[in-house]
């Protein structure tokens, strides 16, 4: 593949290409990139095509939902992302510059032969690294200072007051948590629940220099799956027709580099995946891939081991996706999130994120109990008396009852809460439900990393000129329409023509400027399955010709089943060839 010109298409067709162009002299900011029309259709194609796989099929208890970009600081806190959600930073003592430690290791090593993996070293091993091998400043060969967090976090603040602090949300996750009580009670309280979400997130990467790859503005694509751990049966797991190709965790500590292939029951039973829902969900993520033209050769999943997780993961596969350019890329992140996220939540709001399970046999239990003194409310809160009791009567009683010992008060809803106004009371009682918190795993893909390998694993040459090769589903544009001289009659009824096609949504273009050759190839090279050509016997028996992109076939039909043509062969993927069989039509290989 030659990544000179695979690049410069991507620019100058209308893919995609660094912000900021005219200001590149007084603002190089990197990390941020723009779509042009192409890669915005490409990119909601490959979105919607995620709606087709993980969202359409299970809507009965899969739903979508949207959440704000911005979200107040305790959220953050509560999720651990303020805490945790770092990078290694070093900076050199000479020119200032700043560099991701990690990253800048081993790259400074992998110059000198020496290969070295550095997720999940501390900070001082990094340190240490950066002191044994003398790495200096690849810039101005300067010293380096001491390994230091950086946080990833965008930071801004709501509203007029500089102390409301606010985070742009590193991943859409968080929004779906704190909607669990919400979406539940609509979906009729129910589990497994699972709450979808497609938006925009950012990231402060610290250098990022990979294109598509990584970014400080991105879109991600996530599932939050919450299910009861005492029944996690997936009743459509065996209804896959799929192989998982799984590098598992005791083959990563022992430095296997191979994947091994798995049916999803056979990984769960293997002890390789840690429930039927995830290796679900990563059996449609091999579909769903596929489907966007990677083969499953150019696709696996890697374990995660315990130090190289997220502080929220249990379990962790990465779905990796060969790219020419850019080696084995992580294109979606498959993790057993299990009840950390609720627990967290419920603990920082106050707010009961428990659901029932009803029990086959009763069982006694001792639980707590929290009873409003409504005397000593009113004397305290006056008016204000229902809303307090409204206000205690929503909170986690055990959590409210931890609180008040440990603390003497709490916030609720702007009240604060003290022991006199409440009665706390230990009750033994038998039940024929619990309270339990849903555990969760989360398939979580990232949008732009999938155009880039997706264009990629699409693109060719053949006889020197630019093929790409994209589903027909998938392309940007299904059709060109194309008379084959621009003459009024052959104008007239290629315009017609586009414009049926618009009517019932298919994406064409019309054009009828230059040789017929040369609009083949320009098509072509944007990823334009099927062309409509106009000639000389379409005035006199109504026929034009369909040409696949792909084989040169082309098919002439009646200008009566151009629609139903066009739509079996994108939506349906029904080959040229197939098509030509099952209506008899001549079929004709011109190139």
């Amino acid at each position: 593949m030659n990544l000179e010109r695979f690049m410069e298409l991507m620019s100058e067709g209308g893919f995609f290409y660094p912000s900021f162009e005219i200001y590149r002299s007084k603002a190089e900011v990197g990390g941020f990139y723009d779509y042009g029309p192409l890669g915005v259709e490409l990119k909601r194609n490959i979105i919607e095509k995620w709606r087709k796989i993980f969202v359409y099929p299970y809507q009965d208890f899969i739903v979508e939902i949207e959440t704000p970009i911005v979200m107040p600081k305790i959220v953050f806190e509560a999720s651990g992302h303020v805490e945790h959600f770092t990078d290694a930073i070093v900076e050199c003592t000479k020119c200032g510059r700043k560099f991701r430690a990690d990253h800048l290791i081993e790259e400074e090593l992998g110059k000198r032969g020496i290969s070295i993996k550095t997720e999940g070293l501390s900070l001082e091993e990094l340190d240490k690294l950066i002191r044994d091998y003398d790495i200096k400043c690849p810039v101005c060969g300067g010293e380096l200072s001491s390994v230091k967090p950086f946080n990833l976090l965008f930071q801004t603040t709501i509203g007029p007051y500089s102390d409301n602090i606010g985070y742009i949300r590193p991943e859409t996750a968080q929004g779906m948590f704190v909607s669990f009580p919400k979406i539940f009670n609509l979906m009729g309280r129910k589990l497994p629940l699972g709450i979808a979400q497609i938006g925009k997130v950012g990231r402060n990467e610290i250098s990022p220099r990979q294109g598509l790859i990584r970014l400080r503005e991105f879109t991600q694509m996530e599932i939050e799956f919450f299910f009861d751990p005492e029944n996690a049966k997936c009743p459509y797991l065996d209804e896959l027709d799929v192989k998982l190709r799984i590098i598992p965790e005791k083959d990563v500590v022992t430095g296997v580099k191979e994947p091994r292939e798995f049916r999803p029951r056979e990984a769960v039973e293997g002890g390789i995946v840690p429930n039927e829902w995830m290796a679900f969900f990563m059996g449609l993520a091999t579909i769903y891939m596929n489907e966007l033209g990677i083969s499953l050769d150019h696709q696996y999943f890697l374990a995660k081991l315990p130090e190289e997780r997220a502080h929220y993961s249990a379990a962790s596969f990465d779905q990796m996706v060969y790219s020419e350019r850019f080696g084995w890329v992580e294109v979606s992140g498959h993790a057993y999130r299990t009840d950390y996220d609720l627990g967290r939540h419920a603990r920082y709001s106050g707010y009961d994120l428990s659901v029932d399970r009803r029990l086959t046999t009763p069982k006694e239990v001792v639980e707590v109990r929290v009873y409003p003194n409504p005397q000593r409310i009113r004397e305290v809160f006056g008016n204000e008396m229902p809303k307090v009791m409204q206000a205690i009567g929503k909170a986690d009683p055990r959590w409210l009852a931890n609180e008040l010992a440990n603390k003497g008060r709490v916030i609720i809803d702007g009240y604060t809460i003290t022991s006199d106004v409440v009665f706390i009371r230990e009750e033994r009682r038998k039940v024929h439900v619990e309270r339990f918190i849903p555990h969760d795993v989360e398939p979580s893909f990232g949008v732009d990393r999938i155009v880039y390998v997706t264009l990629e694993h699409a693109y060719t040459e053949v006889n020197g000129k630019p093929l790409l090769r994209l589903p027909p589903d998938i392309a940007p544009i299904k059709v060109a329409v194309l008379p084959i001289i621009k003459k009024q009659e052959y104008v007239s009824i290629g315009r017609n023509i586009f414009r049926e096609l618009s009517m019932v949504g298919v994406k064409a273009v019309y054009d009828d400027d230059g040789a017929i050759g040369s609009r083949y190839a320009k098509y072509d090279s944007v990823g334009v399955p099927f062309a409509i050509t106009i000639d000389d016997k379409t005035p006199i028996d109504s026929t034009v010709t369909i040409r696949d992109r792909d084989t040169k076939a082309q098919i002439r039909v009646s200008m009566n089943d151009i629609i139903k043509v066009i739509t079996d062969a994108i939506f349906r993927r029904i080959s040229i060839i197939e098509i030509a069989k099952s209506m008899g039509l001549q079929l004709i290989i011109r190139e």
